[in-house]
């Protein structure tokens, strides 16, 4: 079994798909097909975790997969819920000034001017551009709980650096 430290979750099952056990997939990717990139899949479903395979895939409103030994829809129903996941070194290693979300969560955000913000509790996608949810310290001078910080870089974000977790932000505290 995998360590579950290096798991990452790439999507989530939804409803049963017709009579013969195919199941609907909730994509975090991208590209929403872009899950089928990676393999093999670990299913997880409250502390239970089951690695599965894939036999076969359609685009059908969606995303639909059939997975060996779930052959009729009351079999299927038992995945529904469970977190897709793989082992992180699957992932693609990303260019320079590129990270994955999974990288960011956790991480403190610093101003320029060295005013301690917080921790990146989520990210959030707007369409416009990713905001970063920061919940503030339980000391804030500004009475904050949460912040909404653009993800823009050269615009707010100054720096990124995974060794220190630290993200630099040109942001007004009070905001």
């Amino acid at each position: 079994m995998e360590n579950i430290e290096q798991q990452v979750t790439l999507g989530k099952v939804g409803a049963v798909y017709g009579i013969k056990g195919w199941l609907r997939i909730h994509s975090f990717t991208d590209d929403p097909e872009a899950i089928l990139d990676y393999f093999p899949w670990s299913l997880k479903l409250g502390n239970k975790i089951q690695a599965v395979e894939i036999t076969d895939w359609r685009k059908h409103k969606g995303l639909i997969v059939k997975i060996a030994g779930y052959d009729d829809r009351d079999q299927a129903q038992a995945l529904v819920g469970s977190e897709v996941q793989v082992n992180s070194e699957t992932l693609a290693d990303l260019p320079d000034g590129e990270f994955y979300w999974r990288d960011l969560i956790g991480m403190n955000v610093v101003t320029t001017n060295g005013y301690d913000l917080g921790v990146v509790s989520d990210i959030m996608e707007t369409g416009a551009n990713d905001v970063l949810v920061v919940k503030a310290n339980h000391n804030d001078g500004f009475g904050k709980k949460e912040r909404l910080i653009p993800y823009l870089f050269e615009q707010v974000i100054e720096s990124v650096c995974l060794k220190t977790k630290k993200i630099n932000v040109d942001w007004d505290p009070g905001f």
